[in-house]
């Protein structure tokens, strides 16, 4: 029997991604393409290269009739969305699995606060499991609501778990520095996304205030049992998609390379889709591109006593709509890796 899916945020960079990943399952069948902007348009006239493969229409999001007729519900949409929506009611009949930040954050004051908006489900926000399934996945297993994680958030935090877990790193300490491509930002117009805007030039953003700050510090603190802040700062490359994250913190212990990979290995020797690289080896983001995989590597500093942690990834999979899938395997019992064993496409 096929898992029945809706996807409310269909049209965007992220529901488009869903779209390609579960269009190749034969154990999926997507029901409902949910498109505000596109609503009676027919899906491959917004996304051609879906001709012949999606003959569908695009329809007015309704959660209502999405809950009711599927096993699973994607929604890639706009944060406030889903919680100004979503009911107990909805969660009864199926599973939802959000894209955005509405759910991430456990403390309504601090997510009101990064993102501007008042949580029109604070009753729900308890409930939802944080999607990361190399942290989460007994949680995941038994989960009706999961608040997929943000992009910057996924990479960083698998740079920086086992460091931090094995208390080799002073959590006092941590800068972030990490560099995205354009998809990142959404489908949406914005005149600071323009190819010409873009194009052979970097630029940092959001400089102490980006929203996903409070999000990699909730995850972080789990981990050091304590209250973690940490400096982070964007910057914006003249590439589609990708995430390059450097993470900088202070050694409590003088670590060699190889001691440093050993704790890698420790922590992700069973996990399929993090790669440790080896010693002398750094992330690219070719090398995950299109890809649900994520390369980690760390090298110590020993003339001023810190480690570099570094991380790449592609953010339209692993940083969505990948990493969503990887949560519904785990829902549905099914191999984490079924539907992304697509290979890197590093050309």
């Amino acid at each position: 029997m096929k898992i029945k899916v809706g996807i409310i945020g269909a049209t965007g960079y992220a529901g488009g991604e869903l779209v390609r990943l579960l269009l190749q399952r034969d154990d999926v069948e997507i029901l409902h393409y949910g498109s505000k902007t596109y609503a009676g348009k027919d899906y491959s006239g917004v996304f051609p290269a879906f001709r012949d493969l999606v003959r569908e229409a695009c329809a007015e999001p309704d959660v209502e009739k999405a809950a009711k007729e599927c096993d699973i519900v994607f929604t890639a949409t706009p944060q406030g969305y889903l919680s100004s929506v979503l009911k107990e009611e909805h969660l009864s009949k199926c599973k939802f699995i959000d894209l955005s930040a509405d759910f991430r954050i456990k403390d309504i004051a601090t997510y009101e606060k990064w993102y501007k908006i008042e949580h029109k489900a604070p009753g729900l926000v308890e409930e939802a499991v944080y999607g990361l399934p190399e942290f989460r996945r007994q949680e995941i297993r038994k989960a009706r609501l999961i608040a997929n994680p943000g992009c910057f958030p996924t990479v960083t935090f698998l740079s920086i778990y086992p460091l931090l877990a094995e208390g080799v790193i002073d959590a006092d300490s941590i800068i972030i520095n990490a560099l995205s491509g354009t998809s990142g930002a959404g489908r949406g117009e914005k005149l600071q996304n323009l190819f010409c805007e873009v194009n052979e030039t970097v630029k940092a953003y959001g400089v102490a205030s980006h929203r996903h700050t409070p999000e990699i510090e909730q995850s972080l603190s789990a981990v050091a049992g304590k209250e973690v802040r940490v400096s982070f700062t964007p910057h914006l490359m003249p590439m589609e998609r990708g995430i390059l994250i450097t993470a900088y913190a202070s050694l409590l212990r003088e670590l060699s390379d190889q001691e440093l990979k050993a704790i890698y290995d420790k922590y992700y020797e069973k996990e399929y889709f993090v790669r440790v690289r080896e010693p002398g080896v750094v992330p690219e983001t070719r090398f995950v591109r299109c890809s649900n995989f994520v390369d980690v590597a760390a090298k110590a500093d020993p003339r001023t006593g810190r480690v570099i942690m570094m991380g790449a990834m592609d953010n339209m999979v692993k940083g969505a709509a990948g990493q969503a899938i990887q949560n519904m395997n785990i829902l549905f019992g099914l191999d984490e890796t079924e539907g992304l064993l697509q290979l890197p496409t590093f050309l």
